[in-house]
């Protein structure tokens, strides 16, 4: 996020404003993850992505010093093999299961025991300077239909990734 704004200058407080939209060109998925942990406390995440960025990966690795993030998942789309390979070894570290299909979507599910929050973004998982978009949603019916629905590819449309690693690896 630009130094210069506040994620609160956006986004209300998710007891105060259980819906809310923004279309912004400061605020990164980072920030938007690190903003609901701060309000739920430690929660399992997923997400989705066409691709993502080291830039990312580091953001998600200094949240997860703070102990906030307890497992992550995240589905990758097919076409960003190649990107995904060369920062496999980064990947492994951050992420517990990282899947491949033929994936667009860009979706942030954050979970525990009180909390079920779902954001619905245009951003990859990656840094940039333009214009995003993104939903947010209290809402348990919200949550339960994408978690739902994530579940679905992951079990029935997905590779995991660390088969596809191995089998390029068993082939040089």
């Amino acid at each position: 996020m630009k130094r210069s704004a506040s994620i609160t200058d956006i986004l209300k407080p998710l007891t105060n404003k259980p819906f809310q939209a923004y279309l912004s060109n400061v605020l990164q998925v980072a920030d938007v993850l690190k903003w609901i942990l701060d309000q739920t406390g430690p929660a399992d995440v997923q997400m989705t992505s066409f691709s993502i960025s080291e830039e990312f990966l580091r953001r998600i690795f200094f949240i997860k010093k703070e102990n906030l993030v307890r497992s992550l998942d995240i589905v990758l789309d097919f076409k960003a093999t190649n990107k995904t390979l060369i920062l496999w070894p980064f990947i492994a570290q951050t992420v517990k299961n990282c899947y491949l299909a033929d994936n667009h979507s860009k979706l942030l599910l954050v979970s525990n025991e009180k909390w079920k929050v779902a954001v619905v973004m245009s951003q990859n998982l990656t840094r940039g300077n333009r214009y995003e978009s993104g939903s947010i949603s209290t809402d348990r019916a919200v949550f339960d239909s994408l978690h739902n629905q994530l579940e679905y590819v992951i079990t029935r449309q997905s590779v995991p990734f660390h088969e596809v690693f191995g089998r390029t690896i068993a082939n040089n």
